[in-house]
């Protein structure tokens, strides 16, 4: 069993700055790629950004220059730092992972319980 757990989340003024963290714990013989999505009330979810194990990173068009990811492979931690941060980035933020359980590669999608994200005008 894989665990997810997303910290960091909470009210902000426009133009300000938070981090979130999701932190995988669990029997897990890797990570591949780790993933941030955010859903709005009435919207889809929608990917934010994603980092592989290698570190190769991808962001929404909507983050872009603002919201950086990065991941600790030691610790199995996923962050999101975001800056700039607008009244349309309100949402809540749901950590993913794809986890290897075995030697033999056996693969599954993990989610968090997310972490809820408000920007103030």
């Amino acid at each position: 069993q894989v665990q997810l757990v997303e910290s960091g989340g909470g009210l902000v003024q426009a133009g300000g700055s938070l981090r979130l963290s999701c932190a995988a714990s669990g029997i897990i013989f890797s990570i591949n790629a780790m993933n941030w999505y955010r859903q709005a009330p009435g919207k889809q979810r929608e990917l934010v950004a994603y980092i592989t194990s290698g570190g190769k990173t991808t962001y929404a068009n909507s983050v872009k220059g603002r919201f950086t990811i990065s991941r600790d492979n030691a610790k199995n931690t996923v962050y999101l730092q975001m800056n700039s941060l607008k009244p349309e980035d309100t949402a809540v933020y749901l950590c993913n992972a794809g986890v290897v359980v075995d030697a033999r590669g056996h693969q599954y999608s993990y989610w968090g319980q997310g972490t809820q994200v408000t920007v103030s005008s």
